[in-house]
């Protein structure tokens, strides 16, 4: 990640990545009498009365506060307190995002551990937990019991705790997996701060035993006797052993947890390792050994990473969301262990469980089970929250700290309507396609957002980028606005080596359509003719375009020159509308103007087969101004004739219509009115009649519903091609990009450069917006 990226991304729109959002209406003098004086008395003298009722009328209950003071931050050490604020608002998104909790960042502006506690203290009638973040050992162990000890609201210094439960699960398994007994095996740490302190702590409670147990810090082995001053936190790991190096260490050792830094462990460390050794090896963003640094000595190993882009991610983001999820509707007094451990134990159990498609399709897997790649789940397995949050609250029910009874069952429904499955939905796309990236040309190659959307492109391993454009001028621009260009191929339309083979097929492909050789020539100067032939002659897996020209001069030339998938030779455009509770598949928004009853079953059908891409099943409601013939009218008879069709063609389809968009989408609504429709929930997929009314349906929804739109997504054509909106921003551009990337995967293209293939025919599309 680059730096002025990272910089643009915070500050682009309103600085900052957190905001407060009113729950109640506030549009007229009554609501203002409520929301303040006089009205706001009420709820005063109430909780006055009955402390408990601030978790009735106020937001309490799901507001923690990330307290930090700077003094320990991420890799960059004691960089104070406001230069840890982007930190914290990064912390308060993932609370928000995962479990829906609110959270206020408060960065304490002082060293001194007692500021720190004295702070926490005071804010406990303000906030239902503490979640303490970023402050340096052995600071934290002594504010955090103080806290606990003080005050009866949860505090949970995740740096700690987070690591420990997370991995704790992944031990459980991954020994499992290995055959060995928790109580006999001999796990080394290497790295002796508040992580790995709580971590082997952590472990212990699970059943290792702590003379099994070796700690190394930089001076080597914690061992009984080392001259030198130890902070009792540590010489509690003291061990009786001979060794004083991590390599001495190791030699026999099952486990190996590294919460160091990056190199700690070599090859010929891991070779002096039991067999089927375990080795975490967690330090970021570079381990203490990569995975095929440790294949390339052992087979038998079971590995697990603190990254993204190896199996077994052990991130905090299966953890501390979920964890204060359970707490906070427990109204627990604390965090216990009890409730550590269930965390634990509910995510070594949810790896066991089957993979549901939807959660394996999100990281672009076909399947997924539980072994030495699989030990933990995903961090956007939406299932987490449904599993470590109950089990969470119930420990504290259990252990009695809990001030609110749960029930199970109907907690279970709360947890599942806070979130839906929209969250997470693009951050699944991007995944499945680093797992096997493409060629995506961008004939659009000389503008600054193109460029830049590359840039992320090839750094994120999301695709191979391929820029249209003049060298020299890709090169001027990149230089001029700081874009690097590394790991992304150039293209000179005017210059390439491909261009005649490019005019012979162009001229081939269109001759009987009054194209002339030379008119094929001059086309190729348009980078969407020559990016459209890259992929039509397999030299590119997909093109994506769209950024700087109206639609119909960017879909026509790949229209002509790729054509649409046959039989049914028709393309249309949908668009992913992600809500805060919804995801949403529109079509046909950007294409056909005016279809036929035919037409619209295609649009349908083919809208049906993208949406089980993302691993979702379609709910298809095919909309209309009537209801399942409420009004007789021709148009309405169209949308019902377009049903019949698509059942059919394929009756495995879960569609109805014709019907009203509030019918189609809300199940309440539709089961009251229309018990007899065959949709089995609200609809996910809507089909409408006409350009217009998509088009205009999406535009609103976006604009005034606050919906994020993906798309437009080409479906029907022959080769992945995707056409941007005019004027997307860099984050659409790589969105659509990876989105195009998973286009062609699901195709089977190989990834590398395939043969020369001869592009078929197809006539060419309906008319175009």
């Amino acid at each position: 990640m680059k730096r002025t990226e990272a910089l643009e991304y915070h500050s682009r729109g309103r600085p900052g990545k957190i905001a407060v959002v009113p729950t109640k209406p506030l549009t007229n003098q009554r609501d203002l009498a409520l929301a303040y004086s006089p009205g706001v008395a009420e709820p005063c003298l109430e909780i006055q009365k009955q402390p408990e009722d601030a978790y009735k009328y106020t937001a309490r209950g799901n507001l923690v506060a990330v307290v930090s003071n700077g003094t320990a931050v991420l890799g960059l050490g004691n960089i104070g307190a406001l230069a840890a604020k982007p930190v914290m608002e990064g912390k308060a998104n993932l609370f928000k995002q995962f479990a829906d909790l609110d959270v206020f960042d408060l960065e304490v502006g002082s060293e001194s551990p007692d500021d720190v506690i004295r702070f926490c203290q005071l804010l406990e009638p303000t906030v239902g937990g503490i979640n303490l973040e970023d402050i340096r050992a052995p600071d934290c162990f002594y504010i955090e019991e103080a806290l606990r000890k003080s005050m009866k609201i949860p505090v949970f210094h995740d740096d700690q705790h987070g690591t420990a439960i997370i991995s704790g699960a992944a031990l459980l398994n991954a020994l499992e997996v290995a055959g060995k007994d928790i109580a006999q095996v001999k796990v080394v740490f290497c790295g002796a701060g508040a992580a790995a302190i709580s971590t082997a702590a952590h472990y212990v409670r699970l059943g290792v035993k702590l003379e099994h147990l070796v700690m190394v810090d930089r001076e080597g082995v914690i061992w009984k006797g080392r001259p030198g001053h130890m902070d009792p936190y540590k010489a509690r790991f003291a061990n009786d052993t001979p060794a004083r190096t991590l390599a001495e260490a190791l030699v026999g050792a099952d486990v190996f947890v590294g919460l160091s830094q990056a190199g700690a462990l070599t090859g010929a460390m891991v070779k002096e390792m039991a067999p089927r050794p375990v080795i975490f090896a967690l330090a970021n963003p570079v381990p203490e050994i990569l995975p095929e640094e440790v294949r390339a000595v052992r087979d038998d190993a079971i590995v697990a990473t603190g990254r993204s882009d190896y199996p077994n991610q052990v991130n905090n983001v299966l953890g501390f969301p979920f964890i204060f999820r359970g707490a906070l509707d427990a109204r627990a007094t604390e965090v216990n262990e009890e409730m550590k451990m269930a965390a634990t134990r509910a995510l070594a159990q949810l790896a066991k469980e089957d993979v549901p498609d939807s959660v394996s399709s999100l990281y672009g897997l076909r399947s997924v089970t539980f072994g030495p790649e699989y030990l933990i789940p995903f961090p956007f397995d939406p299932r987490v929250l449904l599993w470590v949050a109950p089990a969470v609250a119930w420990a504290a029910v259990a252990s009695g700290v809990a001030r609110n009874f749960i029930d199970l069952d109907a907690y279970h429904d709360q947890l599942e309507s806070r979130l839906g499955r929209a969250r997470g939905i693009m951050r699944g796309i991007i995944n499945r396609a680093m797992r096997d990236p493409r060629r995506v040309v961008f004939p659009e190659g000389t503008d600054p957002r193109v460029m830049r959307a590359a840039a992320i492109v090839a750094e994120e391993g999301i695709g191979l980028p391929i820029l249209l454009g003049n060298r020299e001028e890709i090169e001027r621009v990149a230089a001029g606005s700081s874009i690097p260009l590394r790991d992304i191929a150039i293209e000179d339309p005017r210059t390439s080596r491909k261009r005649e083979p490019y005019v012979a097929h162009l001229w081939e492909r269109r001759q009987r359509k009054g194209l002339s050789h030379g008119e094929a020539a001059q086309r190729l100067l348009n980078t969407n003719y020559f990016g459209s032939l890259m992929v039509a002659n397999g030299d590119a897996d997909a093109l994506v375009s769209g950024v700087t020209q109206h639609y119909p001069e960017t879909i026509r030339p790949a229209l002509e020159v790729i054509g649409a998938q046959q039989p049914a030779g028709l393309v249309s455009g949908m668009y992913l509308l992600v809500t805060e509770k919804h995801v949403i598949f529109c079509g046909d928004t950007t294409v056909t103007i005016d279809p036929t009853a035919d037409q619209l079953a295609q649009i349908a059908i083919a809208a049906a087969r993208l949406v089980r891409t993302f691993g979702i099943e379609p709910h298809i409601a095919m909309l209309s101004f009537s209801n399942f013939g409420s009004v007789p009218h021709p148009e309405a008879a169209k949308v019902a004739e377009a049903v019949r069709i698509v059942r059919e063609k394929d009756p495995t389809l879960e569609i109805d219509g014709e019907m009203q968009a509030d019918v189609a989408v809300d199940e309440a609504t539709l089961r009251a009115g229309y018990p007899f429709s065959v949709l089995k929930a609200a609809a996910n997929v809507l089909i409408f009649p006409n350009l217009s009314a998509g088009n205009i349906a999406y535009k609103l929804l976006k604009t005034l519903g606050g919906a994020t739109a993906i798309g437009p997504i080409l479906v029907g054509m022959k080769r992945p091609v995707h056409v941007l909106e005019q004027g997307a921003d860099v984050q659409a551009i790589v969105n659509m990009t990876a989105v195009a990337v998973m286009d062609a995967q699901e195709r089977h293209q190989p990834a590398g450069p395939p043969a020369r293939d001869s592009a078929a025919r197809s006539p060419r599309q309906t008319p175009i917006l």
